[in-house]
């Protein structure tokens, strides 16, 4: 039955006394039954789009409680997955928007109320959130060279991890590319959309829309020709869209005058993020695909053994399992170092204190979010817990150094594609306010505790070393970023590589110069060396 306020505008229109009396009057009547029609096919409209409207809801409960189930079975592994991250993401931003739309009825308001309360009592994602799942998706598929085919079948390297992405899912992805002036992965993403559309044969996304997309992100990357031809399947489905039309007499003229350039006027503008050298990005991306760059010569070398470095007495009953992974400069593992009732610890402290990870600006000193390292941290103190205690008097076994002038305990958790750009630790000579407020000096070393393994990806490289370390729960890296002269190594400079399946936990400990016994010789031939190493 419908609501009273759907029939009572019907009523008092009826009942509205009308000029001319029109009871008196026959042909007046007949118009009174054209009016009736006339309600009545609307109301029959709204009946139908109601219904349509209702079942489009009940599909969408439908979709959203088979996945939700899914995930409730292993909430972890889930989770571990970027795929899944990415799609929970978006059905909490986009595709809840469309539903939220659908929802506009005269119970809407009543909803509406419930929504907001919810809204401050749970955590949503916002649009935001959705654009950085996108991105982190996009760059693990250029990081591990997946196959855009691949992704939307829900595999990661073969591997058959999610369900697999919808049309929609799909465009949308192309459509977070297209705002980013990623015209490359919108061409990749609305071609996927394109063949999933047509197998789903679904009303959820549009064909002209993909079409639209298409064409445009073709054309930027300079291809006039099937530019063209998509612009003109477009207009086969909707001849009157004015910017296709516009599209059309332009990609047109353009091929006729054998434009084969976009005009600065079209050029998207240049992104402001970090920049690497094209070879070391190559290098890093090869790392972070297990590829080996090491030559034989050098891997051969390494060794593994158990020490008690120089007899410390706390090593004497159990020494460290020590375990060689580059000789100059000279990066160890150690594993077995941190235990697991330890980890837990750090993680129930960090969790709540997470925040987005910062990097600094060496010409300012102040801390700043950057899209070249994705991922949130938190710092603990000694005196928070015997456990962070504990780690820093093993740090100072490991590295012979003391921690008294040392940095927090950092912790990190890299989630869906989090990872950080090749960088230094360490401050360099024209970073002049770095660690000033420290009062501390330069970085010496880093100790890195890795706190979960990872199934796919999360790997700590050295891009110009050729060293990939994998997570391994419990094992520490450690390495000098300094030259006994207190100079900078170059050769230190490493990177997270992007999480592809999994949940990458990690803490680390800084140690400085302040109250060390470090040794300055004044020697010109290691000036030298140090000048001409990466």
């Amino acid at each position: 039955m419908p609501p009273i306020w759907v029939v009572l505008p019907l009523c008092l229109a009826l009942c509205t006394p009308l000029q001319g009396e029109v009871y008196t009057a026959l042909s007046e009547l007949e118009e009174l039954l054209d009016t009736e029609s006339v309600l009545l096919q609307t109301l029959h409209q709204y009946i139908s789009d109601q219904e349509h409207r209702i079942a489009v809801l009940k599909k969408h409960a439908v979709d959203y409680e088979k996945e939700h189930s899914i995930a409730a079975r292993d909430v972890t592994n889930y989770l571990s997955n970027p795929i899944n991250d990415y799609l929970l993401v978006k059905r909490l931003t986009s595709d809840w928007h469309k539903t939220e739309q659908l929802m506009q009825d005269p119970y809407y308001e009543t909803a509406m109320k419930n929504l907001t309360q919810y809204r401050e009592l749970l955590k949503f994602p916002t649009d935001e959130d959705l654009t950085g799942a996108a991105t982190a998706l996009i760059r693990l598929q250029d990081t591990y060279k997946l196959d855009t085919a691949s992704v939307a079948r829900g595999e990661l390297n073969g591997i058959q991890y999610s369900t697999q992405l919808s049309a929609g899912d799909c465009f949308e992805l192309g459509r977070q590319s297209y705002n980013g002036y990623d015209f490359y992965h919108t061409e990749l993403w609305m071609n996927e959309a394109l063949n999933r559309h047509e197998q789903e044969r679904s009303n959820v996304t549009v064909r002209w829309e993909i079409l639209e997309y298409l064409a445009y992100s073709t054309f930027m990357q300079g291809n006039l020709k099937k530019a063209l031809d998509l612009t003109i399947e477009l207009l086969s489905i909707l001849p009157n869209h004015e910017r296709a039309l516009g599209n059309l007499a332009y990609y047109e003229a353009a091929i006729k005058n054998g434009t084969t350039e976009i005009g600065k006027s079209e050029q998207p503008p240049k992104a402001v993020t970090a920049t690497l050298d094209p070879e070391e990005r190559e290098r890093y991306h090869m790392l972070c695909r297990n590829e080996n760059l090491m030559s034989i010569q050098i891997s051969s070398q390494l060794r593994c053994r158990y020490t008690n470095n120089n007899r410390n007495p706390l090593l004497l009953i159990a020494p460290l399992k020590e375990e060689e992974a580059f000789f100059s400069p000279r990066i160890i593992l150690y594993r077995d170092v941190l235990y697991d009732n330890e980890i837990e610890v750090i993680k129930r402290m960090a969790q709540p204190r997470l925040k987005r990870a910062t990097v600094q600006n060496y010409k300012t000193g102040e801390l700043e979010f950057a899209d070249y390292r994705i991922s949130k941290s938190a710092w603990l103190k000694e005196h928070e817990d015997v456990v962070v205690a504990n780690v820093a008097k093993r740090v100072e076994v490991m590295t012979g150094l003391t921690t008294e002038t040392a940095e927090e305990l950092q912790v990190v958790n890299y989630g869906v594609g989090g990872h950080y750009d090749p960088h230094y630790d360490f401050a360099r000579t024209e970073e002049i306010n770095a660690f000033k407020s420290l009062g501390t000096g330069n970085r010496i070393a880093t100790v890195l505790f890795y706190m979960s393994d990872v199934a796919q990806g999360g790997a700590t490289v050295f891009p110009w070393l050729g060293v990939a370390l994998q997570p391994v729960k419990g094992t520490a890296a450690v390495w000098f970023n300094l030259y006994p002269s207190g100079n900078g190594d170059l050769r230190t400079r490493h990177a997270a590589c992007p999480v592809l399946q999994g949940s990458k936990w990690v803490c680390n400990k800084w140690l400085h110069e302040a109250g060390q016994e470090f040794r300055r010789p004044c020697d010109p031939k290691e000036n030298i060396q140090e000048t001409t190493s990466r």
